[in-house]
């Protein structure tokens, strides 16, 4: 108040006895910032220790296997797994922060070297003209911003000390992203801009043409080493020229006067170190180029990779997108994690690895890379196989339902019960142990028994968690007395006054223009399998119908047959072991014909593999034979 005159603060009295808005300008008097220059501000920006905490909604789920690719692959030395995950990244980097989960406890957290994202822009694509639309302003302004924020606040807690963060951005968005990354790390931690130039035909008419893209460069606490010696630029023909004497060794080298009067021999290096400015061209060779809107060159992510890292550190991609990250990071022997909420980028990225032998070699595009992938495992998170999670053994199976449920293992025991932990609220949790009771269910009877023993020394609440057809009541809790039974059911449906925002599922595209529209999931659901009625016929996959079992979120109504479809990604020649993509056919580009969706295939073998994806990204796979 000390800010305010007379008149002000009669004013300001004057709208409080009224019940006035108080007028914009007064904030700063009333509020005064604490800042010593500036600050970023703008709607719907969320304090720091409020995304780590949670308020945001999102929370860490639990991993899930869905396969572990081993067999004749390099593994290494210690038990790491390189990791492609399908999921929201925000939930994914929550995972990693919270550093719980056993597939990644103690190994991810505080030890990756470089984060490199290439984010949806929230603007189409530059290259040429003809190319599709591979992005679009669903995220805009301050959404897009604080989209990308929340994500790289998770991200720098998973950085070693040494740590680096390369964020890929074009024209459009990048100085607001800079100010982010200013706030986060700090503007002394900001190394470089790197201006990645590429060319291609066109002509100017209402601006120069856009030919560039730009990767800030920031550290995480100390300044790192580079190595520029692995990234030397091949010297101009003029250089090269000076260096124009041979020695026994076969050496290059150049006779320069000094000022002495004495001549100083001068041996030339591999090359010369690079500056900030990279000419690199757009992907255009068929052992490269993957089908992918937006995919990054390979030789781009070299050069990123080798100056930031050496071999065995670990670098992340959570927006994986085309899977050059990875690809490039298992060429030169780095370890990896890259992870999209697309099940087109999933399974571009998973034939990406399965076939990297075929691919280019990263010294000489001529060759073939000639190399297996080393071991790596896909992995769901916060869409779930509830098969897999019934096939676990009962103390993995408890491991993963208390994550799933944001329970605090503390295991106790109250009156002959035992509870396996705590909720945030701070109240006891109870899983029923359906494997000693597969001829009872949990009923009126369980319930009373329970609530009697352990009489008083429970209060307000307890959490049973179990699964959903051993659960005999319809609501979400049952009373007794004053201690309200809550039954969290496997599949779960929402119980909403135990958490801040609905559960909201990750909407996968009807085109491809759309693949990477920006999205978020919050909480977890279990995967329901599509009813699908295919058939293989004069070289056609022929859907007659396609139906999911869930009903459309915004009206809660079933959806008619193929309205549900996303996508349909096929393997041309299936060898009954890995799946390769061959084909990715979005439903928009899908002919209608008689009722039914049909599909020309070519160069099909003896077998095709078709995966049938809703808008949710649950699936449906069919072998079909074709001859």
């Amino acid at each position: 108040m000390k800010n305010l005159n007379i008149q002000e603060r009669e004013f300001l009295m004057e709208c409080l006895a009224n019940g006035s808005a108080i007028p914009e300008d007064f904030r700063e008097k009333l509020f005064p910032t604490t800042h010593k220059e500036y600050e970023l501000r703008y709607a719907g920006k969320m304090r720091k220790e409020d995304i780590l905490a949670d308020q945001d909604g999102t929370f860490a789920v639990p991993l899930q296997v869905e396969k572990i690719y081993n067999g004749e692959r390099e593994k290494f030395k210690d038990d790491w797994r390189n990791m492609l995950v399908f999921g929201d990244n925000l939930q994914f980097l929550k995972t990693l922060y919270k550093n719980e989960d056993p597939i990644i406890k103690d190994k991810v957290k505080g030890k990756v070297k470089l984060i490199y994202i290439d984010p949806p822009f929230g603007t189409e694509s530059d290259f040429n003209q003809n190319e599709i639309k591979a992005y679009t302003d669903k995220a805009k302004g301050a959404d897009f911003v604080e989209f990308i924020r929340r994500r790289i606040i998770v991200a720098k807690n998973l950085l070693s000390d040494d740590g680096l963060i390369a964020v890929h951005l074009d024209w459009k968005k990048g100085h607001y992203i800079k100010l982010v990354l200013d706030e986060i790390f700090g503007e002394n931690n900001f190394i470089n801009e790197i201006i990645w130039h590429y060319t291609g035909n066109s002509v100017p008419v209402k601006s120069f043409p856009r030919k560039h893209d730009v990767i800030f460069l920031f550290y995480n606490q100390n300044p790192p080493k580079f190595n520029f010696e692995d990234i030397l630029e091949p010297y101009s023909e003029g250089t090269i020229k000076r260096y124009n004497h041979t020695d026994e060794l076969g050496r290059k080298y150049k006779v320069s006067a000094l000022q002495s009067g004495k001549k100083e021999i001068v041996y030339a290096k591999e090359g010369k170190y690079p500056d900030d400015v990279w000419d690199i061209p757009i992907p255009r060779q068929k052992n490269e180029v993957v089908g992918y809107p937006t995919q990054k060159p390979e030789d781009l992510l070299k050069k990123v990779i080798l100056s930031c890292t050496n071999k065995d550190e670990i670098v992340l991609d959570f927006f994986g997108g085309s899977g050059t990250t990875c690809a490039v990071a298992e060429k030169l022997g780095r370890r990896w994690i890259s992870c999209d909420i697309g099940k087109y980028s999933f399974y571009t990225q998973q034939k990406r690895l399965l076939t990297i032998q075929d691919s280019k070699n990263l010294d000489n595009s001529k060759q073939k890379y000639g190399k297996l992938a080393k071991t790596f495992v896909t992995v769901n998170t916060g869409i779930y196989d509830l098969k897999k999670m019934q096939e676990l053994n009962q103390d993995k199976y408890i491991e993963f339902v208390l994550q799933l449920f944001e329970v605090t293992p503390k295991k106790t025991t109250k009156k002959g019960f035992t509870f396996s932990g705590e909720r945030k609220d701070g109240y006891p949790v109870i899983v029923w142990d359906y494997w000693n009771n597969k001829d009872s269910n949990l009923d009126i009877f369980f319930l009373e028994n329970l609530h009697q023993i352990l009489g008083k020394s429970v209060s307000k609440r307890v959490y049973i968690i179990a699964p959903a057809n051993a659960v005999d009541f319809i609501s979400d809790f049952y009373e007794l007395d004053d201690v309200r039974y809550y039954f969290l059911k496997i599949p779960y449906q929402i119980i909403k006054e135990l958490h801040p925002k609905d559960f909201a599922k990750i909407r996968q595209p009807k085109s491809k223009n759309k693949v990477n529209d920006l999205d978020n999931a919050i909480g977890f659901h279990f995967s329901l399998q599509p009813e699908v009625d295919a058939t293989f016929e004069d070289n056609k996959l022929i859907i007659k119908k396609f139906i999911s079992n869930f009903r459309e979120e915004e009206t809660n109504k079933d959806l008619p047959n193929f309205e549900s479809l996303s996508m349909v990604i096929i393997d041309n020649d299936f060898n009954d072991k890995d799946f390769m993509m061959s084909d990715c056919i979005f439903s928009e580009d899908i002919e209608n014909v008689q009722s039914t969706l049909q599909i020309p295939l070519q160069n099909t073998g003896d077998k095709i593999c078709a995966i049938f994806i809703d808008i949710y990204g649950n699936e449906f796979k069919q072998v079909i034979k074709t001859k």
